[in-house]
């Protein structure tokens, strides 16, 4: 068995993706900074009957990501996929006039910093597994695409998060890892026919199982 790793992992998104890729046959490892969510998300999956487990790890700390992704290789096996989706914070959407270069540090360090460090820990991992099974896999808003001027941080660092999901379609592809992104424009909607959390896990699964989408846009809200 193999294992998916969720950073950013909630009971929206998160647990649906968690769903859909246990009923693959999956292990799901749950990464966040909140103890008591993933371990209380952990243990309704596993009542499903999804070998899950909780751990923690902060995308703004490098060291603390890199130590999260080691613990969910120890628990529950090699990290086939790994999906980058934590929620950014609220304060890193300032109007463009209104940003400094201080209100952009924790943008960066959310949005590349976190995921550059992620991607170095699992890619020994994916290339040990051998051709065509590892696949990174980023989610993003519609600003990673469109920037808005009301939304500066997030913009700017959507894009650098962009650009470098990119590249490493790129340069991977030619080993057979697949990077792929997932652009869902406004909100996510439970229940609803194009944004429901269980809608967009069936997409991510499609990008992970049919290997052949760089970017996937849900919506251009």
């Amino acid at each position: 068995m193999t294992t998916i790793a969720i950073i950013g992992a909630g009971r929206g998104l998160g647990a649906a993706v968690a769903r859909r890729f246990g009923d693959e046959g999956f292990a799901v490892g749950l990464i966040s900074r909140h103890r008591g969510r993933v371990d209380a998300l952990a243990s309704e999956l596993q009542e499903d009957g999804v070998q899950a487990a909780g751990f923690v790890g902060d995308v703004r700390d490098p060291a603390s990501i890199t130590a999260a992704l080691e613990q969910v290789t120890q628990t529950l096996g090699p990290i086939e996929v790994l999906q980058y989706s934590p929620l950014p914070q609220k304060d890193f959407m300032r109007p463009v006039l209104e940003t400094t270069p201080a209100d952009l540090v924790g943008p960066v360090e959310f949005s590349i910093y976190g995921p550059v460090a992620a991607v170095h820990q699992v890619l020994p991992g994916m290339r040990f597994l051998g051709k065509n099974r590892g696949t990174i896999l980023f989610v993003n808003g519609g600003s990673a695409v469109t920037p808005g001027r009301g939304v500066t941080g997030t913009s700017v660092a959507f894009a650098g998060q962009a650009a470098y999901a990119q590249l490493l379609n790129e340069v991977l592809g030619e080993e057979g890892i697949q990077v792929s992104q997932l652009i869902i424009g406004g909100q996510i909607i439970a229940g609803d026919k194009e944004k429901s959390p269980e809608v967009l896990a069936q997409h991510l699964w499609e990008l992970h199982a049919e290997r052949k989408e760089f970017r996937r846009q849900v919506s251009a809200d």
